[in-house]
């Protein structure tokens, strides 16, 4: 009887001695740094390891909450937009695609009514501004000489098939626009 009343006594003791271990030692080990940090645990639920097919979009413009987003692989410029908090009271969204698909790295520009086309002083856009290539919308791109709608659209599926434009001379590889039509382009584009 007393054997199993030391080894109740013994157990009790090394509870005791194992919690004091556990709740001083980073007292101990911490003396005189900073305090550690305690970083939740993400559950399943919450916790997402980015897939090599996720996306990384910049949504700016007029929009709730403008920024660097991580979307899924096959998102629309619709659900870019939602995620930056939706547009603002003060968006023009008839100027922005929502359906077109999402290609990483690219930006999403909503702009403000009244905005589109004005210059940074509220004069009209200079007729030598050269379009980038890699924000512009299918409607700016048909605007370019010798580029229609369906040629508009090439490029953008282009764009988000292949990335973001780092040359002009990358145009050459959208079907329908040859050394010509690139020549014609030049100085009217830019990556």
């Amino acid at each position: 009887m007393e054997i199993a009343h030391a080894h109740r006594r013994l157990i009790a003791v090394g509870v005791v001695g194992a919690a004091a271990v556990v709740l001083l030692a980073p007292r101990v080990l911490h003396r005189g740094g900073p305090a550690p940090v305690v970083v939740p645990l993400r559950t399943a639920a919450h916790a997402r390891a980015p897939a090599a097919a996720d996306l990384v979009v910049d949504v700016a413009g007029a929009v709730q909450r403008p920024g660097l987003y991580h979307l899924a692989a096959g998102t629309r410029i619709a659900d870019a937009v939602a995620a930056a908090g939706g547009a603002t009271r003060k968006a023009d969204v008839t100027l922005v695609n929502l359906a077109a698909p999402l290609a990483d790295g690219e930006q999403v520009l909503v702009p403000a009514r009244g905005a589109a086309g004005a210059g940074a002083d509220g004069s009209a856009p200079s007729p030598t501004a050269p379009l980038d290539l890699n924000t512009a919308t299918a409607d700016e791109l048909d605007a370019l000489p010798g580029v229609g709608p369906a040629t508009a659209q090439k490029i953008i599926d282009y764009r988000q098939a292949h990335g973001l434009f780092r040359s002009v001379d990358e145009l050459e590889g959208v079907p329908g626009i040859g050394p010509s039509k690139l020549a014609q382009l030049k100085g009217l584009v830019i990556p």
